[in-house]
């Protein structure tokens, strides 16, 4: 009896990832598949950051084929990027929240916006994610009244709220200290295991050494895979 194939929620092929009118990336020929958990590493201005954000379609995809979560965004449409982004979660260095609206604020804004209505499934989702990335009873908090690192639970709780097949997460650990950075990578790790793909850019070689996973190292315009443990970069 054979084995099922992996189901394939990301596909790129011939992708040019620009920055302006500069292609910083060529030829980018990757896949992912349901469930994976891939690191992005590369120097500063490397391209990771433009290459999550063109997956993102924050972004223009001028060149290449690539196909996430159900999307060809070769052929995507400006009026179909909501719904793009619903199939995505995106997890930000500076977690972008807004600190003028509580915890649940910030949540049931992101809900209302991607079209849930029904109260009683709002309220039930919303402690269901505060208790998965660990801010259960900080719902009435501020942003401000949290720590860094729980500013950045806060960011993840939003990131899963739609249930996301994917998770692109730029550099989430960078405004952090180690030890609260190890918490974040293995709160990753939990979401990951429960069945959600994610692509994290990083540049923490610490967490790659100890968290070994894939690896895709975007290195002089190029990227390729690598086993980080056996000859790091980036």
């Amino acid at each position: 009896m054979t084995e099922p194939q992996p189901t394939t929620i990301l596909s790129a092929r011939k992708l040019y990832v620009y920055q302006g009118l500069k292609p910083v990336l060529r030829e980018v020929n990757f896949d992912m598949h349901k469930g994976e958990f891939v690191y992005l590493i590369g120097r500063t201005g490397s391209g990771k950051s433009s290459l999550l954000k063109t997956l993102y379609a924050d972004l223009p995809l001028r060149q290449g084929e690539v196909q996430v979560a159900d999307f060809a965004l070769h052929q995507l449409r400006r009026a179909q990027v909501p719904w793009l982004r619903r199939k995505l979660g995106i997890v930000f260095q500076d977690f972008q929240l807004f600190y003028d609206r509580t915890v649940n604020e910030n949540l049931l804004f992101v809900m209302r916006a991607t079209g849930w209505a029904e109260r009683s499934k709002m309220k039930d989702r919303l402690a269901e994610v505060l208790l998965q990335v660990g801010l259960s009873g900080a719902g009435l908090k501020m942003p401000h009244q949290l720590s860094g690192g729980e500013q950045q639970r806060l960011g993840i709780a939003r990131a899963l709220i739609n249930e996301p097949m994917l998770l692109l997460a730029d550099e989430p650990t960078g405004n952090l200290d180690p030890e609260v950075s190890e918490e974040i990578l293995e709160l990753f790790l939990k979401i990951n295991r429960r069945g959600t793909a994610i692509l994290m850019a990083t540049h923490d070689r610490l967490l790659l050494e100890k968290y070994p996973q894939r690896t895709l190292v975007c290195q002089n315009g190029f990227l390729r895979t690598e086993n980080f443990l056996s000859n790091p970069a980036g």
